[in-house]
């Protein structure tokens, strides 16, 4: 999946003289978290967050201070320089820089200019859609399974002998063992039960559910 099927393209945003009051006023209005800084070709210079624009606003108990830290221009509080992202980059190693600076909002730039932003909540929106949990009528199982070529295809084989609809495949290694992993399937039905017997039948060890008695015989 690429940013550009995450991205949000309706991008609000300022220049770099405009005011904290004026910063402050379209965080609240649009309910947004983060506003990039741009120049007159649209070339971002720098972001600022509603935690920026909090930092630097005066106390509402303060009532003795003159709000004159409001009237600075928003470039003496912004972030600069920025790390944005590509609309061709892949969600998959966006996520990585989101978790490795510890990041909240990333600007979205081609030919340096901004097209759009991806945030935490459209990483987490993304998840949702890569595990499948948005599906409807839906069950999880997980394999643990050998490390070796040709393994999951053999597994999804079982699903489709009881023509088994998945909506989703997840692999994950398992604890510290580099001889196995987890194969984590999201399958349309509310009855698991007939393919995870096929599962057990076929050698398979089930890591989830793994507290459903077998039928006795």
């Amino acid at each position: 999946m690429l940013v550009e099927e995450v991205m949000t393209t309706e991008v609000t945003t300022l220049p770099p003289t405009a005011t904290i009051a004026e910063a402050l006023q379209l965080l609240q209005k649009y309910h947004i978290r983060h506003i990039p800084i741009v120049d007159n070709k649209k070339q971002v210079i720098g972001i600022v967050s509603d935690r920026d624009v909090r930092d630097a606003s005066p106390s509402i108990f303060d009532d003795h201070i003159e709000h004159q830290a409001l009237n600075n221009e928003i470039h003496t509080i912004m972030s600069h320089p920025v790390t944005t992202v590509h609309p061709l980059d892949f969600i998959e190693e966006i996520a990585q820089v989101f978790y490795n600076e510890e990041f909240a909002c990333l600007p979205v730039v081609r030919d340096n200019q901004l097209i759009g932003v991806i945030t935490e909540k459209d990483m987490l929106y993304t998840l949702i859609q890569l595990t499948g949990t948005n599906v409807h009528q839906s069950s999880q199982i997980e394999v643990k399974v050998p490390h070796k070529p040709g393994i999951l295809p053999e597994v999804a084989a079982v699903f489709g002998k009881r023509r088994t609809n998945i909506t989703s495949v997840l692999i994950y290694p398992y604890n510290d063992d580099p001889n196995y992993k987890i194969l984590v399937f999201r399958i349309q039905t509310m009855n698991p039960l007939p393919v995870i017997q096929d599962l057990r039948n076929a050698g398979y060890e089930l890591m989830w559910p793994n507290n459903i008695a077998e039928p006795k015989v």
